[in-house]
């Protein structure tokens, strides 16, 4: 029998991705002709101007802004190893010093924050900069690991400047630029968002260049057609499995644009499709376990994902045994995907996470039984497993090909878990309690959050208090995340970059203590329509 009480409100999207309709062979050619013979040209400058270090820089720092990166690894990754060779040159231009040191930083190379010294003056303050610099300075902050001090005071130096300008209203665009990032730091944006909104920025900028700006616009609106292609394939597997399961959260277009955060670029398209199938039979799975299952049956599902045996599809009740059901076919269905490449372990990884997860998830039932509120950390230790990050970095790597290796999904298991890993769960948990907390309790029976865990083991705490404080631990895990990101890195760069990009998600989807995904966010909405809906006009 179907549980009759219903928490969650429909999709907001309707059919309109399952009506999409593709281009015209011969118009889609020709576009992707077009966008080619863009891209040659903008390869050509980027090549060109390596004989100016400043000039070369700007035009890097473009390219990634505009999200078209991806084509360009091999140049970019060259001429900033050259870079990072001369690093600390003298310079005293602080937009130069501090654009670069992000952009080295974010490409893993480990450059000193001891650079900003010189921009200190006598007493120890930061001197006064025109507010291109600020900003590059602020920016560069966000990238800072444990140890640097320095940029611990820049950024709290570089914000309040940025606050103070923009009393004075700035003029457009760098008002908007500057509005932007005080509202949403480059380095804990999803790039295909961020490059969006740095179009718009970029454009209006009188120094830009026509043949970049105009491979972005191609480019975002290509990788859009097959951002839509992709989720109209997977909407009527979706609505298969919603049929079954109709108490669920209809959250397939919010997963895909999570997702999309993880990895954009037409090369992880497979992977995209792995991905998203495993992340709403988990959303099915958190909702039966945090809503609609009793006890006992909760208990039988997870012995049913131990034992990993489709005899338990009779044993469960009707509704719950589709989705157990459709998690067993849909990861055998990738088992015999990975099995033809090698890599038939990712599968066996999964399972495994799975199932750690699955018995978290019983334990977060049985201290909502017991009305049980356990200690901070006592809650963090089970909390950073049940927010369930762990399957989805798994499940991020299984259709990355050959470069996610058995040693690379094995390296998520040592004890503890490696920093990174960590502190990406950290965040998604401490985030999601943040924001949903007040609507997860009002709304009906749940257990403890960390709000509740913290203030009855550290006494009572005015809850702003208590918010700042949990706020701060994030800042802490992305340093944590920045340090992981660090060369030699311990698994290929690419496998880390899922990682980074998973941790932005909750940036985004729980942003300003607001919960994005579970209940009706008009902001998340529109940054959603941005990228899946609406093309970048010429």
């Amino acid at each position: 029998m179907m549980p009759t009480v219903t928490y969650f409100h429909p999709s907001l999207w309707g059919d309109q991705f399952l009506r999409f309709t593709p281009l015209p062979q011969a118009t889609q050619l020709k576009k992707e002709q077009e966008n080619k013979c863009l891209r040659e040209e903008v390869k050509k400058e980027l090549v060109s101007s390596g004989k100016n270090g400043k000039d070369q820089l700007k035009l890097i720092e473009a390219i990634e802004r505009l999200g078209v990166a991806y084509h360009f690894e091999k140049e970019i990754d060259e001429a900033l190893q050259e870079m990072y060779e001369t690093y600390d040159d003298g310079c005293d231009d602080i937009y130069h010093v501090a654009t670069l040191f992000r952009i080295l930083r974010q490409h893993g190379f480990p450059v000193s924050s001891d650079v900003f010294k010189k921009f200190k003056d006598d007493e120890g303050g930061f001197k006064d900069w025109d507010v291109e610099g600020i900003l590059s300075l602020y920016e560069a902050c966000h990238v800072r690991i444990n140890g640097d001090d320095i940029l611990d005071e820049a950024l709290t130096y570089a914000t309040t400047q940025l606050k103070t300008i923009m009393s004075k209203n700035l003029s457009s665009p760098l008002g908007e630029q500057v509005a932007h990032a005080l509202y949403q730091p480059l380095h804990k944006g999803f790039i295909r968002l961020e490059s969006k909104h740095y179009i718009s920025f970029y454009q209006k900028h009188a120094s830009h260049n026509i043949s970049l700006l105009n491979f972005a616009k191609s480019d975002f609106n290509l990788l859009q057609l097959l951002h839509q292609k992709e989720l109209r394939d997977v909407t009527s597997w979706w609505k298969e499995l919603y049929k079954k399961s109709p108490f669920t959260r209809d959250r397939l277009v919010e997963g895909y644009f999570w997702i999309l955060g993880c990895y954009y670029e037409p090369q992880y398209s497979h992977a995209r499709k792995i991905f998203i199938k495993i992340l709403m039979i988990l959303q099915v799975f958190d909702d039966i376990f945090d809503v609609y299952g009793t006890f006992d049956i909760l208990e039988l599902l997870v012995e049913a994902v131990n034992r990993w045996d489709y005899s338990y599809v009779a044993r469960l009740p009707q509704y719950f045994n589709s989705c157990y059901q459709v998690l067993l076919e849909t990861v055998e269905e990738v088992e015999k995907e990975l099995a033809k490449e090698g890599r038939s372990y990712g599968a066996d990884h999964i399972k495994l996470q799975l199932k750690r997860t699955c018995k978290t998830w019983l334990q977060e039932a049985k201290w909502r039984r017991e009305k049980h509120v356990p200690k901070y950390e006592e809650y963090m230790e089970v909390a950073r497993v049940t927010i369930a990050y762990n399957v989805a970095i798994v499940a991020s790597f299984l259709g990355m090909g050959s470069i996610a290796t058995k040693q690379s999904f094995e390296w998520m298991y040592q004890h503890p878990m490696p920093k990174p890993v960590t502190a990406s769960l950290t965040i998604f948990r401490l985030m999601n309690d943040v924001a949903g907390s007040k609507y997860e309790q009002s709304s009906r029976d749940h257990v403890a959050s960390s709000i509740q865990c913290y203030m009855k083991e550290f006494g009572q705490m005015e809850e702003e208090q208590i918010y700042q404080i949990l706020e701060h631990q994030v800042e802490d895990a992305w340093k944590d995340i920045n340090e992981g990101m660090l060369r030699p890195f311990v698994i290929p760069k690419p496998l880390l970059d899922r990682i980074l990009n998973l941790a932005r998600a909750p940036e985004l989807f729980y942003k300003q203590r607001t919960e994005g995904y579970t209940v009706v966010n008009p902001i998340v909405q529109d940054k959603i329509a941005s990228v899946l809906v609406h093309p970048i006009p010429f």
